[in-house]
């Protein structure tokens, strides 16, 4: 009793396939899938890092820009922008520039600064999302072309249902959908944390944009 359990231990050890052995299994699109998961990674690592940034700005920043408008030290208060290297200050830097101009001339000069900002953090974000969708269906192409390969190889066995190989034939070809997913679903979330953030930093420029405003409208003090 003890050796046919020790026997079937061994047989299981067998024929428990590896990660490497099981990723070769899956064809020549688990490749593909390979890079397309490297590159979600890196799109999200660098977005990531890169919104952060954008997103760090000091609390006091726009009362030290009321503070030098009001006091006429423009220089001043563009230098302080040209110092603090994120969207809103640029926005606000452009602004500055404009003073003296009609208010709705300032007012479109900060907003194409702000689409250009935001067109920058969106970099990458168009093809992480076609990872996320794209992925799945490389994946289930591969189980197609898996499962159609299985029934030729049953067709030139001469139709004989080979209950081994039908079996090893689908696990095999499941394995590139399940790359699919492993590849598609952190695409698809870190797509939409990511757009997220942006659209909360959006936020965080509509409002300073409506500060600086108010800031142009107020009387200048002497």
């Amino acid at each position: 009793m003890l050796q046919a359990a020790a026997e079937t231990v061994v047989t299981n050890e067998e024929t428990r396939m590896g990660l490497w052995e099981l990723f070769t299994k899956g064809g020549w699109l688990m490749w593909p899938l390979l890079i397309l998961g490297g590159v979600t990674i890196f799109i999200f690592v660098e977005r990531f890092m890169a919104i952060r940034k954008a997103s760090s700005l000091d609390m006091n920043f726009m009362n030290r820009i009321r503070d030098y408008i009001s006091d006429g030290k423009i220089s001043v208060a563009v230098n302080l922008c040209k110092k603090t290297d994120t969207p809103i200050a640029r926005m606000i830097e452009k602004g500055i520039e404009r003073i003296g101009r009609p208010m709705s001339d300032v007012q479109t000069a900060i907003e194409n600064v702000a689409n250009l900002e935001v067109s920058k953090l969106e970099t990458n974000l168009p093809f992480l999302a076609t990872i996320a969708g794209g992925a799945p269906m490389i994946g289930f192409l591969g189980t197609v072309l898996g499962m159609v390969q299985t029934f030729m190889d049953m067709s030139a066995a001469g139709g004989t249902v080979d209950l081994g190989l039908l079996s090893s034939g689908m696990y095999v070809a499941m394995v590139t959908t399940v790359m699919g997913l492993i590849v598609g679903i952190p695409a698809y979330f870190g797509y939409n944390y990511l757009v997220a953030r942006i659209e909360k930093l959006v936020f965080q420029m509509e409002a300073n944009s409506i500060a600086f405003m108010d800031i142009l409208n107020q009387p200048v003090q002497k």
